[in-house]
């Protein structure tokens, strides 16, 4: 069963109307695969639907950018199918969907190469959090190897995870620099308070509140100094980090 599908779905962290994140969705029990296709739409997700290996198989030259993957399917498993994009060298996130206390399934699935499990029945929140966290991790892994971001005095060189003022090292808390990576990493649009609290939550380092938040934020500003400026409220909304160009390595 699919906990929450069919029943009016609200979306988790707001509608993708561009550049949306396309997810094959591998499940042959025809009542939750439409389920879970429908809270993945009212999300925002582009959803490829194949109910067996074969289909799954062809689906994979679309190049989705996310697997949510059944163990048990009509002509085959999971696991091979887990296993064959992983020969072709394939770094799509996927997670597995598995049955409450197959743990041995949990274990088999997280050796062959997948990146998270999600247990049924599974609930709408939990589902979109796994997805958004795994397609995050992706982005920042494809990123990280090229990108640093000048603004002002400052440089963010996210693969070494540090914050530059002149050359100078900026101590900051790990929070901090999250926060600063996601605002850079998504500059020019206006990232809400709920989605910032979402993002940073995934952490699972230190509990967030919107007070904290707050905290985070005047903190952040404080050693930006003038470069304060860059991150934009947004009031009522957000925060927007101003538009820039990012910088090759």
């Amino acid at each position: 069963m699919f906990s929450g599908a069919g029943r009016n779905v609200q979306p988790f962290l707001g509608k993708r109307v561009m550049d949306m994140d396309k997810i094959l969705l591998v499940e042959d029990d025809f009542a939750l695969a439409m389920g879970t296709e429908f809270a993945l739409q009212a999300e925002g997700y582009e959803v490829i639907r194949a109910g067996n290996i074969k289909q799954a198989g062809e689906a994979l030259k679309s190049r989705p950018d996310l697997v949510l993957l059944d163990v048990m399917l009509p002509d085959g498993n999971g696991f091979d199918f887990c296993r064959e994009v992983r020969r072709r060298d394939m770094q799509v996130p996927i997670i597995f969907l598995t049955a409450v206390g197959e743990e041995v399934n949990i274990v088999q699935g997280l050796e062959l190469g997948a990146d998270d499990y999600v247990t049924k029945p599974y609930r709408v929140k939990e589902l979109l959090s796994r997805i958004a966290a795994n397609l995050r991790r992706s982005r920042y892994t494809r990123k990280d190897e090229t990108e640093q971001y000048c603004f002002g005095q400052h440089r963010f060189l996210v693969k070494e995870f540090r914050l530059l003022d002149r050359n100078q090292t900026v101590e900051c808390t790990p929070c901090e620099l999250r926060l600063l990576k996601e605002l850079v990493q998504n500059e020019g649009m206006v990232l809400t308070r709920s989605q910032l609290l979402e993002r940073l939550y995934d952490t699972g380092e230190i509990f967030l509140d919107d007070n904290t938040l707050s905290v985070y934020m005047k903190r952040l500003r404080g050693k930006l100094g003038e470069d304060a400026d860059w991150i934009e409220t947004v009031r009522g909304v957000g925060y927007r980090f101003r538009k820039k160009g990012v910088t090759e390595l």
